[in-house]
């Protein structure tokens, strides 16, 4: 029984047309997915999916990169792979030719991340279990068996990390049967995407107060008269008890975001997201402080774990919003959570983005099970748009995420979406207009 197969697609979603996703930085996104599924010659008829997320042109050279690991998987046996997936992860990020491109970041990482989290949700459908629960069934031993410490020795160390998950353990079949019954906390970006007039923002704004949800956020950051104009309105819309958050998606200079920040002051943020450039940690930690008690969140576009334990270290951020497409999967989230654990931040997942909802749900609940064991100040983000492409979409009920149930990581998108938003041959690239297809 081996694996037989690692076949890519380039996915990509006109989100442009609408300006679903714009920020400051990305004004005219088009969501999609460097798309991967790992076969085997088992028989049982489970694949593993997984994909890297950009916004375009970017598929380009994920899907290429996705192409070179190749030679790590073809022929290699099934059940030894999927059975110390730690080692694999150590395999795929520890090769020196690799890691030269690096190490440990960008288009290569992404693109570990794929397969990996491809692999992922093979296992967990061969267990016939959603993801969340796969992981929080699997022993305090075991996890940590999952991550690679180098480089974080001096934040956290493999005893520290036993504790953690020991700790939790009493009460993880109490938590799994209380989020499968009250789902967990989420927010919603949709109505803050920038290039929305105000008449939209108003009226996503009610929606968003009606479908139950109790935090929001806008994207900011192009214009300071309109940030403040749509804060105003948000405000304004949602009241005082409301929670909203912004998002300025690394456009500032640290001077710029503190100036910046304290004229939104008013409007009473509940944070700020991304307000520097995410390598900058130190960058963060200044703005954190002269921002107190504003509160600094960032994580989407943060490299690996090692920028994550620094953020940490110099109380950079109070929320950390960890990616499962960004660093490279499951096992390096599960490093990121345990750093989060150590230090008491929560865990706010990033989920802008095509698939992204349908991945971090498993990771913030498996945090909630079996690491943090609290949904204390923890949301993970929702934004609209495209669920319906997956074979298992998230589901949303009263501003709450519903526990995923089906086996798996939720990234199976359906056949026909594949065969649709190929790029550039699918029906609906090949047939768009003169002028929507970007070179």
């Amino acid at each position: 029984m081996i694996f037989t197969g690692l076949e890519i697609s380039d996915i990509r979603f006109p989100t442009s047309r609408e300006l679903d996703g714009s920020d400051a930085m990305n004004p005219d996104p088009d969501y999609s997915a460097a798309y991967v599924i790992v076969r085997t010659d088992v028989g049982d008829g489970h694949e593993g999916h997984g994909f890297a997320f950009t916004i375009g042109r970017g598929n380009d050279v994920q899907a290429a990169a996705i192409a070179a690991l190749r030679p790590y998987l073809i022929g290699r046996p099934v059940d030894a792979v999927l059975a110390y997936l730690g080692g694999f992860w150590r395999e795929l990020v520890h090769d020196s030719q690799l890691r030269w491109l690096g190490p440990e970041k960008g288009v290569m990482h992404m693109a570990t991340a794929a397969l990996v989290n491809a692999l992922w949700d093979l296992r967990a459908k061969r267990a016939g279990l959603p993801l969340w629960r796969l992981l929080a069934e699997l022993s305090p031993e075991e996890l940590v068996d999952l991550v690679d410490f180098r480089y974080l020795s001096d934040a956290l160390t493999p005893d520290e990390a036993l504790a953690i998950l020991r700790a939790a353990e009493p009460g993880r079949a109490e938590r799994a049967a209380r989020l499968l019954e009250d789902g967990f906390p989420a927010y919603t970006t949709s109505p803050g995407w920038l290039g929305y007039d105000d008449d939209k923002l108003r009226r996503l704004c009610k929606e968003a107060l009606a479908d139950g949800f109790t935090q929001i956020k806008l994207k900011v950051g192009a214009s300071l008269a309109d940030d403040v104009r749509r804060m105003g309105i948000a405000r304004q819309i949602c009241g005082p008890e409301v929670r909203i958050a912004v998002d300025a998606n690394q456009r500032w200079d640290v001077p710029e975001a503190i100036r910046w920040m304290r004229e939104l002051a008013p409007f009473d943020p509940y944070w700020v997201e991304e307000p520097t450039s995410p390598d900058d940690v130190v960058g963060h930690a200044t703005i954190a402080r002269e921002l107190a008690p504003m509160r600094i969140a960032t994580g989407e576009h943060v490299a690996n774990r090692v920028v994550f334990k620094q953020l940490l270290q110099l109380g950079a951020i109070s929320y950390a919003q960890i990616d499962a497409s960004r660093v490279a999967g499951v096992n390096e989230n599960i490093a990121i959570l345990l750093l989060a654990a150590k230090f008491g931040v929560p865990v706010c997942p990033h989920a802008g983005g095509v698939g992204l909802c349908e991945l971090v749900q498993h990771l913030s609940m498996f945090d909630y099970v079996a690491v943090a064991g609290s949904m204390r100040d923890r949301v993970i983000e929702y934004v609209d748009h495209l669920h319906e492409h997956f074979v298992d979409p998230v589901v949303i009920r009263r501003g709450r995420y519903a526990a995923p149930t089906a086996p798996g990581f939720s990234a199976t998108m359906r056949p026909e979406t594949l065969a649709e938003y190929a790029f550039p041959d699918g029906p609906l690239w090949s047939t768009a207009p003169v002028g929507v297809v970007r070179p």
